[in-house]
């Protein structure tokens, strides 16, 4: 299906105990929902936009000194990025209920292209706990 690793990335994400025909069931069922709810668009497009605006910049990571431990903001590198915007995409749509998986997980991309939604939400909490923390920035290795 769109001949695309992504694709594949985010169905192997969403598939559980093996069952990967379900997941492509559901990928292709997302991109239907997109494609109808914005005609004329591409919907690698859309998808690589929402991933795009989920994903952090900088992260804390947790660093004993002393005996304390701090939280410290990092960079997050590029691999690392696009697990985390997927990971955070597909929970808030699982988190979702009332709906099929395909219909929320269409719904959650949908908001995140736009930047908004869950996804975005956590984005957000994690600079805002980066931000906090960033007197402990001279401790990083």
């Amino acid at each position: 299906m769109y001949q695309s690793l992504l694709v594949e990335k985010i169905t192997n994400y969403i598939m559980f105990d093996g069952k990967k025909s379900t997941a492509r069931r559901v990928m292709q069922k997302t991109f239907d929902e997109i494609a109808k709810a914005r005609k004329g668009e591409d919907v690698l497009a859309v998808l690589d936009t929402a991933i795009k605006n989920a994903s952090p910049a900088i992260e804390v990571r947790p660093r004993r000194v002393g005996g304390a431990t701090y939280q410290i903001p990092r960079e997050v590198s590029a691999d690392r990025r696009l697990s985390l915007s997927l990971r955070w995409i597909i929970g808030a749509a699982r988190a979702k209920k009332g709906k099929p998986m395909a219909d929320r997980l269409a719904e959650e991309i949908l908001l995140a292209a736009k930047n908004e939604g869950a996804a975005i939400k956590k984005k957000q909490d994690t600079h805002r706990m980066a931000e906090a923390n960033r007197a402990f920035a001279h401790f990083a290795w």
